[in-house]
């Protein structure tokens, strides 16, 4: 079994930024692909970022350029660096993670969600 719990969401004006943290615990070894999802009030969850253990990632079209996706390992911690964020970036974000290396999924292990809300 694997736990996943997400902090750092919040209340950003347009163009700000936010830094979201997944912390697992449980059965970390494992654990392959982490990602992370949003879903949008009346929209489909969507995949924004994914990496390997090696470091390997993808992201949305939508957020190229913009959020970077990191993890620690060691620390059994996954990271997205939001940035240049925008009214339509608003979703609860979740974390995920994968107990096969596929970084589109579909994952097995789930976070609770954190809220980000982009002000215009």
């Amino acid at each position: 079994q694997v736990q996943l719990v997400e902090s750092g969401g919040g209340l950003v004006q347009a163009g700000g930024s936010l830094k979201l943290s997944c912390a697992a615990s449980g059965s970390i070894f494992s654990i392959k692909a982490m990602g992370w999802y949003r879903q949008a009030p009346g929209k489909q969850r969507e995949l924004v970022a994914a990496i390997s253990r090696g470091g390997t990632t993808k992201y949305a079209d939508s957020v190229k350029g913009r959020f970077t996706i990191s993890r620690d390992n060691a620390k059994n911690t996954v990271y997205l660096q939001m940035n240049s964020l925008k009214p339509e970036d608003t979703a609860v974000y979740y974390c995920a993670a994968n107990k096969y290396p596929r970084l589109l999924g579909p994952y097995d292990y789930w976070g609770q969600g954190t809220q980000v809300t982009v002000s215009s």
